[in-house]
């Protein structure tokens, strides 16, 4: 009678949204602050803009897209746009140091999830998370977030 009632159960069912990126699901779970993620995004930011992620294939887009990103750099061309944010994020990464920005670009910038980058670093679980909120912090600082 126990076993039937078991198999009447419904099963559970987890939404997982795989847009959200690791520093998202922190914020969202309290173990980040806003000022964190602010500075991570800021440096998620440049990355993406400076461009440095590794594509595939070439360009495909014929023409400069109107509107786009509107920033400091707005006076500047796409190029020089792409290099004004490849040296905020060169200076970000030093301004971390080498103990933070393993963990750092990881997380925010290649979006590994925090286990997947403690065991790429050899860390014990759970540690990734203390050392990010370091980095996170030293960002906000050179950012000079609120």
């Amino acid at each position: 009678m126990a076993r039937a009632n078991r198999s009447a159960r419904p099963a559970r069912s987890v939404t997982v949204n795989l847009a959200e990126s690791p520093l998202g699901w922190l914020l969202a779970r309290g173990l980040i602050d806003e000022r964190q993620f602010e500075a991570g995004e800021k440096l998620r930011a440049d990355w993406e803009r400076a461009n440095l992620a590794p594509s595939i294939t070439m360009r495909w887009d014929a023409a400069p897209r109107s509107g786009g990103y509107r920033g400091s750099d707005d006076h500047l061309e796409p190029t020089e746009r792409q290099a004004a944010a490849r040296q905020r994020f060169d200076a970000a990464i030093t301004a971390l140091g080498r103990d933070l920005n393993d963990i750092a670009w990881r997380v925010i910038c290649s979006g590994e999830a925090m286990p997947v980058a403690e065991k790429a670093l050899g860390w014990p679980v759970r540690s990734g998370r203390l050392v990010l909120r370091m980095a996170l912090d030293r960002l906000a600082d050179f950012y000079r977030l609120p």
